[in-house]
């Protein structure tokens, strides 16, 4: 059975503890407090004469801020406890935890309390297979600090642990011996400080303090004004505005400011991808143009920045290419992983040209597409002189590190992700088709914005050019006419790899596809093989590949199929659309809390229950910001000139849905929609505004 886990986050921070609070190294798990990719505690464990905590109950006050109620010993000494434990913790840039211990009998008592403390300064990367560092720790009893400290070269991390409480330090923790009056109760507070130079050790109460105000004031501030300017959401259905509410609050936690770069940007999500990944964050922002705009520009500038521009085999750079993964830990600073910048993606490239266009069409940003003229340029110049790597004109990867390089570099980038229904592997490079969609749908928008804001319509009409010949030439080679759907991918002769996979939906999306041949992927999509009853299996069933666990081989994404419902709508496959997103609310109810980054692929009828899977991290950006574009999509916003056109077509069960205040280039304008079994209104609001 799956051990319950207790986290807080803040950016790219985060710890991740059981039940109780405790933080204990997991072999199979990031449990501990990290930032910036690197474990500063693998060990705080809290024993109180000697036993450890067992949890009462835990308030999750905000997803920086929980507190654990404990009583020690064992479940039968519950009911007649004498005392009692608060861990009341806290993340910002440092962690907070006051611990809190109340003696409820009416004798004095006297507690040997004990925390555990230690690190491993372990880089994310290697969480599974961690190796023994040299770590420094200095005992400081007169300043009640603890210091832990790892060099290596010029990489220097450190963690600080004080106490507002006199206290006996040792290398291995910090023991508090102490009495309580009968009815009363003892508090201390630790803080922790994470340095990443070496500099640290600031007064410990003007660092509390300064903490505090944060939590306190700032951040709580900060999340109610996020949530206050995102759309109000009306809804008849009482579940649905609690899911909404915890995807705003589940995005504004995975919200972090990079090092070089003032403005607030998406990571991928906990625990693995608490970094800055290009595809997610890319997919986060246009899932969320309608509801939280403001991720858009400083992601579409860090993106810029970072772009490559230069032949680096071992990181998969090629000048124009837009980054997959950004990371800071040691493993990434002395190149063990390629990953201090990664450019082993092939679908992030496009999806940066689709995403400034898209902001612009929501914004009327015109100002950050001109700024932006000559990385965009870049990125579209990219697709054809480095992504054609066989010369017939479609988008390609095979990465250039044989030793650490991503094998596949679409969405579905696990090693076994890309198979024929036999379960053979198609040889590289690989044109996976969802690319070519992506890549027809950035010339397309780069031919806009090359005629509305560049100044430079014969480019513009190249790329229009480029696109019809792209859309012409994948219609021929990717359909499969006997199966009425388009191939996963071709081989590097132009063989068609014939699995069926939700990659069809994303084509959709695109706008790639022939129109006479939208209804056929439609059936596809909400079919048995595909449709499980919660959402679209990556990878239909009834093929030798197909595994209802396998993340990328049959399993349910949330992410993958907020794509695919709007791609069903831009082709008028309403009724298919509604079905699927109906499936993906039940899931985000049924779980409660954050909604998985993926589900098993089983039928609904036969487990009734979405089933979670181990690999699967919460909260995620894309996943939490695919029930917004979900909710988009039923309520059909699409930013039309200078207006917002809805044109709603809910799941059933939906009833009546007003979303209020939707910022775009008309200020803020309104959506209504009801599903066909809700009574209507007596005034109906407008649908264009």
């Amino acid at each position: 059975m799956r051990q319950e886990r207790a986290y807080v986050v803040a950016g790219n921070a985060f710890a991740v503890g059981d039940a109780q609070g405790d933080m204990d190294t997991d072999p199979r798990y990031p449990v501990g407090l990290f930032s910036f990719d690197t474990r500063f505690v693998s060990r705080w464990v809290l024993t109180v004469n000697g036993e450890r905590l067992n949890a009462l109950s835990r308030d999750d006050m905000a997803y920086f801020e929980t507190r654990f109620f404990l009583v020690p010993g064992a479940a039968s000494h519950y009911v007649d406890a004498d005392v009692s434990v608060i861990r009341h913790r806290s993340l910002d840039d440092s962690f907070n935890e006051r611990i809190t211990v109340l003696n409820h009998s009416s004798e004095p008592a006297e507690y040997a309390v004990r925390l555990e403390i230690g690190s491993d300064f372990a880089d994310t990367s290697e969480i599974l297979r961690t190796h023994p560092r040299d770590v420094l720790v200095t005992a400081d009893p007169a300043a009640r600090q603890l210091r832990l400290r790892f060099e290596r070269g010029r990489f220097v991390r450190e963690t600080i642990v004080s106490s507002t409480a006199p206290v006996e330090v040792d290398e291995g923790g910090m023991t508090f011996r102490i009495r309580i009056e009968p009815e009363g109760k003892w508090i201390t507070d630790l803080h922790v400080e994470m340095t990443i130079h070496g500099a640290g050790g600031r007064d410990l109460r003007a660092s509390l303090e300064s903490h505090r105000d944060h939590v306190r004031r700032g951040m709580r501030e900060d999340l109610q004004d996020w949530l206050e300017r995102a759309p109000q959401l009306v809804a008849e259905r009482d579940e649905l505005s609690a899911i909404y509410e915890r995807s705003l609050t589940d995005l504004a936690s995975l919200r972090y400011r990079p090092l070089a770069n003032p403005g607030l940007v998406p990571v991928g999500g906990l625990p693995w991808a608490m970094t800055l990944y290009g595809r997610d964050s890319l997919f986060t922002c246009l899932q969320s143009l309608a509801f939280t705009p403001e991720l858009t520009p400083a992601t579409l500038r860090e993106f810029a920045m970072l772009q490559g521009g230069q032949l680096d085999d071992e990181r998969d750079e090629e000048p124009g290419k837009i980054l997959a993964e950004l990371r800071y830990g040691e493993s990434a600073a002395f190149g063990d992983e390629p990953s201090a910048l990664y450019y082993g993606a092939a679908d992030t490239t496009p999806l940066f040209v689709i995403l400034l266009d898209e902001y612009e069409r929501w914004s009327g940003d015109a100002d950050i597409v001109r700024e932006l003229r000559h990385p965009a340029r870049m990125a579209l110049d990219w697709i054809d002189e480095y992504g054609d790597l066989a010369g017939d004109g479609y988008l390609r990867y095979v990465t250039r590190n044989s030793r650490k390089g991503w094998v596949n570099q679409g969405w579905k980038n696990s090693p076994d992700a890309i198979r024929y229904a036999d379960g053979r592997l198609p040889g590289f490079p690989r044109a996976t088709c969802e690319l070519q969609g992506y890549a027809y749908d950035a010339k397309r928008r780069g031919a806009r914005l090359a005629r509305e804001f560049w100044g430079d319509p014969a480019y513009a009409d190249r790329l229009d050019r480029e696109a019809d010949e792209l859309k012409r030439r994948f219609n021929r080679d990717y359909w499969l006419p006997h199966r009425e759907y388009y191939a996963l991918a071709l081989e590097p002769d132009g063989t068609p790899v014939d699995a069926l996979s939700s990659n069809i939906g994303h084509l959709l999306w695109s706008g790639i596809v022939e129109d006479e041949r939208a209804r056929a992927l439609a059936a596809h999509l909400v079919g048995p093989d595909l449709f499980s009853g919660w959402g679209v299996r990556t990878l239909a069933s009834g093929q030798h590949p197909y595994n209802p666990v396998g993340s990328h081989l049959g399993a349910v994404w949330p992410s993958d199929n907020a794509v695919i419902v709007a791609g069903l709508r831009h082709y008028g496959c309403d009724a298919e659309a509604a079905r699927i997103a109906g499936g993906i609310f039940d899931v985000a109810e049924t779980l409660g809390g954050a909604v998985p980054e993926l589900i098993a692929g089983y039928e609904r009828e036969f487990t009734k229950y979405p089933v979670q899977l181990p690999a699967a991290g919460r909260p995620q950006s894309w996943s939490s910001g695919a029930l917004l574009m979900l909710l988009g999509a039923v309520l059909g916003l699409r930013p039309t000139g200078e207006s917002l056109l809805v044109n709603p077509a809910l799941p059933t069960g939906f009833g009546r849905v007003e979303l209020l205040d939707i910022p775009g280039r008309w200020g803020r304008s309104d959506a209504y929609g009801r599903d066909r079994g809700a009574a209507p209104r007596h005034h109906e609001r407008p649908r264009l505004r």
